[in-house]
């Protein structure tokens, strides 16, 4: 992945997560203005803020570097809320999603 796709990818998933450039550098620990400056290519963090990152994003590096069409954080959202249901409820909502995808093109 190149600095540019790295900057706008670190852009989407902090808007994505809801919080601003300033909150996410101090929750951190840098500088107010340390990740607009790598949103806007100034910059890139070593490694170790690159893992420090993506937790605080809640995801690993693999799923940075995911540009795919799946969105993870509404996957991984998804995954929490089926935690919380019946095994019932989850073999229903299989059967429904197993359906969909097998009418996928048909729609």
């Amino acid at each position: 992945m190149y600095e540019e796709d790295f900057c706008s990818r670190l852009l989407a998933l902090r808007t994505e997560k809801g919080v601003s450039a300033r909150d996410m550098s101090l929750s951190l620990g840098q500088n107010a203005g340390y990740i607009n400056h790598i949103e806007r290519r100034q910059a890139l963090p070593s490694l170790n803020v690159f893992f420090n990152i993506c937790e605080y994003l809640d995801i690993t590096p693999e799923q940075f570097f995911d540009t795919g069409q799946n969105s993870t954080a509404l996957i991984k959202k998804i995954v929490e809320n089926l935690n919380c249901l019946s095994q019932n409820q989850i073999e229903c909502l299989s059967s429904i999603i197993s359906d969909l995808a097998a009418n996928k093109g048909s729609g």
